[in-house]
């Protein structure tokens, strides 16, 4: 039986969702239905914080 699910990653550096996301798909026993993207940002004080966040809907076998 075939089960739709979804992985979420959340970071502060694109670099480490690219890691997460890169040793997941390696690791994924099933396949990729859709990949979402996002990168948001705000201000605190004189910093910029960003938040890089990825979902993986996939079937799992």
């Amino acid at each position: 039986m075939i089960k739709l699910k979804v992985k979420l990653f959340d970071f502060e550096d694109e670099g480490d969702l690219q890691e997460a996301m890169n040793e997941f798909l390696s690791e994924l026993e099933g396949d990729v239905v859709d990949i979402k993207y996002s990168v948001s940002s705000f201000p605190t004080g004189e910093e910029q914080i960003y938040c890089f966040s990825s979902m993986i809907v996939y079937n799992e076998k």
